[in-house]
């Protein structure tokens, strides 16, 4: 693995743990075990790094939602799978998603990293709507609505559920937030 692949690891790392001004390139150099020169060379500001890092993850994200649209055939499958993204994401309640951490700390960011942040969240709403326009579809969502604030909804669901678990420290406030959400995605409800 390259050195910025493993500097860009462990600030990710460090950012879904600790939060974006939780750590500084000193920890970030101790922790990957090389020079603060050798990180700016890599990244030359803190904000560059983080630029770098939601554009990875957002690729990465981008990703497991079109593995998911390719694997699930129904719009509850994949919003039950959407659901495990999140949760899966906070390891036991050790951390939240990288945009979950910065968005907790959007006044430390700059304008750049900022419209990429916005644009996740885009993204991420685009996807939902469009599976929500399924479930009125195909019938394995209860009680669907209007899609746009379904997806909405969702994403502020997944994304605060996060915040009070990692809280916490405790996956099952997860579980409890997302319940009601989760309890609609029944097979009982498939058609």
């Amino acid at each position: 693995m390259d050195t910025r692949t493993t500097l860009l690891d462990h600030a990710e790392r460090a950012v879904r743990q600790r939060g974006y001004n939780g750590f500084s390139y000193a920890d970030l150099a101790r922790d990957v075990g090389i020079r603060k020169a050798s990180i700016h060379h890599h990244f030359p500001k803190k904000a560059d790094l983080a630029f770098s890092l939601i554009e990875r993850y957002a690729g990465r994200v981008s990703e497991r939602l079109a593995e998911i649209c390719a694997r699930e055939p129904t719009a509850a499958a994949r919003l039950r799978a959407y659901h495990q993204l999140y949760r899966a994401a906070l390891a036991g309640g050790a951390q939240v998603c990288l945009c979950v951490a910065f968005s907790a700390g959007r006044d430390s960011l700059t304008d750049p990293v900022l419209e990429q942040l916005n644009a996740f969240h885009r993204d991420s709403v685009d996807w939902l709507q469009t599976v929500f326009e399924q479930a009125a579809q195909d019938g394995s969502v209860a009680a669907p609505s209007d899609p746009q604030a379904e997806a909405r909804a969702t994403l502020a669901l997944m994304e605060g559920a996060q915040l009070v678990s990692r809280a916490a420290k405790d996956v099952s406030h997860f579980d409890q937030a997302t319940a009601a959400f989760v309890s609609r995605l029944s097979p009982a409800q498939i058609h």
